[in-house]
């Protein structure tokens, strides 16, 4: 079971944490394996929108798996609100160097700052306190004007709406874009909103087109990207020729069938290798018969 861990301070905002925690419940509710908790330092935690929540005040013990949600706060500078101890900090930055992945959504990433986590990484925030979070943290590179960056364990979002892009990217590389696209739909959500091409999953970058017989192939290839398929079988699932399937694939995504099914494959591995896999395991786990293809797919630019 994988434990995600809602870390709550005073004046959360309701969306902040209601958006990613819907994709993870809803994640649980198709069938995977999710316990959703939530943490603060003191059990009644009030919201900026008026409503308190309820919060547990004993820290679990967490492993590598576990995943640890800092929504953002509402305040006139994000330093004013979200005043955590250092023993909860300490417990953040433990997680992390146990293998674990922290994320946070809009002013949540200055908690994730003050536990040492930004530090030489790339991060982001909502564009209303950008330059303050630079400020704050000046060893950190602060990407503007994009919905979410992921550097390593450390998954940063632009605020609000943004964490539900996060999470379903996190559903993504943990557990194929098929899965997230399911998850998506349940919540009759729109599931490719792009950020910039570095921070998002190859699934929602690629998917912000118009053309349905290329979202028919990619939902072929999504549900079984880790399988042998051959572009006829691939056209005739969706109706075309070949040809024809390879000219609309490459004027809406930029890619062929298969270079898109190599980028999902790379992503999964590499979420498989930052979670301790070696790189021949994650290759044959992702569908390659060895190692060698899913190294030169790394190096490539």
């Amino acid at each position: 079971m994988t434990r995600v861990v809602f870390l709550l301070v005073p004046q959360v905002h309701l969306l902040d944490l209601a958006g990613p925690a819907q994709v993870f419940s809803t994640a649980a509710n198709l069938g995977y394996d999710y316990q959703l908790s939530y943490l603060g330092e003191q059990e009644d935690v009030p919201t900026a929108q008026g409503l308190p929540v309820r919060a547990g005040v004993e820290r679990p013990t967490l492993g590598p798996e576990d995943l640890i949600v800092v929504p953002g706060w509402s305040a006139p500078t994000i330093d004013r609100n979200g005043q955590l101890t250092a023993a909860t900090l300490r417990w953040l930055a433990d997680h992390h160097a146990a293998g674990g992945t922290v994320a946070s959504v809009c002013a949540g990433a200055d908690a994730l700052g003050r536990a040492g986590l930004l530090d030489g990484r790339r991060c982001t925030t909502h564009h209303e306190v950008q330059d303050e979070l630079a400020r704050r943290y000046p060893r950190a590179t602060v990407v503007r004007d994009v919905l979410y960056v992921v550097d390593g364990r450390v998954v940063t979002s632009a605020g609000i709406a943004s964490g539900i892009d996060l999470a379903l990217h996190l559903m993504a590389t943990r557990h194929g874009p098929a899965a997230a696209g399911r998850i998506a739909r349940s919540m009759v959500v729109y599931a490719r909103r792009n950020g910039n091409e570095q921070q998002t999953s190859a699934m929602l970058r690629h998917r912000a087109h118009l053309s349905d017989a290329v979202h028919r192939a990619q939902d072929e290839i999504d549900a079984r990207f880790t399988e042998p398929l051959l572009l006829a079988d691939l056209a005739t699932a969706v109706g075309v020729s070949e040809r024809t399937l390879t000219r609309l694939f490459g004027q809406t995504t930029g890619l062929t069938p298969l270079r898109y099914q190599q980028l999902l494959r790379v992503e999964r591995a590499e979420h498989l290798i930052g979670h301790g896999t070696t790189v021949e395991a994650a290759a044959r786990t992702v569908g390659f018969a060895d190692a060698r293809m899913l190294r030169r797919l790394r190096a490539r630019p």
